[in-house]
């Protein structure tokens, strides 16, 4: 599931906006903080920034022109919100690196229809029920892999984890990342846990002379090798 960071200090806005977005099946975190928002996205980005104009500790402008700056959320979707509803406040706003620009009070219905949009535009593999790399397959809705047309039988976390990794090809992520994205930030478990199920995924994928799509970094983490379809391509060549 995309995963979708609200950052609005008004509570009863900010619960409003957590409860419909889970109810379409998103994975929801909120900051009521620009400084706490600052930070929580150096650590992981989301797929998805909703982010209020005025906030306690860093204003949502300035936290916008910051991200816009990182490589690592340079790309990132943001649809800004705000009371300011004049043209050149609406200017400043996607100058600033905001994708689109919404004044309260606002439509829930209407923002939910430009969270899905925005998403397809920037994460399709994030609607789209199947992922496909080389001749690796993973199919959201049977969840089934398959490899090569041969079926792979992987557990609940196995499943979510190759999951997680597919949908970033060639990002790293490290093992508090992972941590986070698969297994919730409610769930504490030592970050060693991760390596035990990496292990269990590579076993179940790759046989003898298979290419191994996942790539140790060392020292950072694990990544999805985002040459494993030209390599799987030319195995098979």
């Amino acid at each position: 599931m995309a995963r979708v960071l609200i950052v609005e200090d008004e509570e009863a806005l900010s619960l409003l906006l957590r409860y419909n977005l889970e109810a379409e099946g998103y994975d929801v975190e909120v900051c009521a903080r620009g400084d706490d928002a600052d930070t929580r996205l150096r650590e992981l980005a989301p797929d998805l920034l909703i982010l209020d104009w005025m906030l306690p500790g860093l204003s949502g402008i300035e936290l916008c022109r910051r991200l816009r700056g990182r490589s690592e959320t340079e790309r990132l979707p943001i649809i800004m919100l705000t009371a300011r509803g004049e043209e050149s406040e609406r200017i400043r706003g996607l100058s600033t690196g905001a994708d689109d620009y919404v004044v309260k009070p606002f439509s829930i219905p209407e923002l939910m229809a430009r969270v899905r949009a925005m998403l397809r535009r920037a994460r399709p593999e994030l609607v789209s029920t199947l992922l496909k790399s080389g001749d690796l397959e993973l199919d959201r809705e049977t969840h089934r892999v398959r490899r090569g047309g041969r079926e792979i039988h992987l557990g609940p976390t196995e499943f979510r984890l190759l999951e997680f990794l597919m949908q970033s090809p060639g990002r790293v992520f490290s093992r508090e990342q992972l941590l986070d994205g698969v297994w919730g930030l409610d769930v504490y478990v030592d970050e060693r846990t991760v390596d035990v199920h990496i292990g269990r995924l590579r076993k179940a994928i790759n046989r003898a002379r298979d290419k191994d799509p996942i790539r140790t970094v060392r020292g950072s983490g694990y990544a999805f090798n985002d040459q494993f379809a030209h390599a799987a391509a030319a195995a098979t060549a």
